[in-house]
């Protein structure tokens, strides 16, 4: 309990809990958009389920956190070019994110799931177990970016723990008004798969060792959230 009397600890946890914050950000849209495709009954079980997976998948990493340090490290070389665990397992996400927006805005471009509509007139959905092996892969992902940035900043397991659940925390709050906004407004919902696809590249980038600010993708993500947002309200002032 002393360190929590120093003032530095104080300061580490905010902008830790900041930073988690805004690197959930990805995780939320994602989930939001898997979340939107259940049944409507089951779509609160995956927002929650997939943030509590996150919870516990990144809890017991942090536990782990020597084994984590250790996937730094090279396993691969390939033309002079080392690739470690971490490398790889950025990459499959990166290239796993792209497929998967991708392959969202295609249908919403081609109107595929406006058309499609089932037996009793419902849109087609996915299942609930299908939508949480979606989650629990993007949050092995997301969990490693997420611990590496905590590692970075401060050496207290007790400190990164408090961050990534009142991070969590956070996210559970936010992920039903965010899911609604998304998931009934197309462009915002396009908007959001960008998003995704940038953070893809990004994360492909990252495996292969070349570092890319996550400012700047944020920077143009809510620049382009803004515009958007002036456009929706202009149409409705023309409606």
């Amino acid at each position: 309990m002393e360190i929590f009397l120093q003032p530095d600890t104080w300061v580490a946890l905010l902008t830790l809990t900041f930073l988690e914050i805004v690197l959930g950000i990805d995780n939320i849209i994602f989930i939001s958009i898997v979340a939107g495709k259940v049944p409507e009954e089951s779509q609160k079980r995956a927002r929650i389920g997939g943030l509590s997976i996150a919870l516990i998948m990144r809890i017991l990493l942090l536990l782990s956190i020597t084994w984590i340090i250790g996937l730094t490290e090279p396993v691969l070389t390939v033309a002079d070019f080392e690739l470690s665990w971490r490398d790889i397992i950025l990459v499959a996400g990166g290239i796993f994110l792209l497929i998967k927006s991708t392959l969202e805005i295609h249908h919403k471009v081609e109107g595929q799931e406006e058309n499609k509509t089932t037996e009793n007139g419902k849109k087609p959905t996915i299942s609930f177990s299908s939508a949480i092996v979606q989650i629990v892969l993007l949050d092995i992902v997301f969990s490693f970016d997420s611990i590496l940035t905590a590692v970075g900043l401060t050496d207290q397991i007790i400190l990164m723990i408090i961050a990534v659940i009142v991070s969590i925390i956070v996210m559970m709050i936010f992920a039903k008004p965010v899911g609604e906004f998304v998931n009934n407004h197309p462009t915002i919902q396009i908007l959001a798969l960008s998003f995704l696809i940038l953070i893809g590249v990004m994360l492909i980038v990252e495996g292969a060792h070349y570092h890319v600010p996550k400012g700047y993708i944020y920077f143009a993500v809510f620049f382009s959230l803004a515009i958007e947002m002036l456009n929706m309200r202009y149409r409705r002032k023309n409606t």
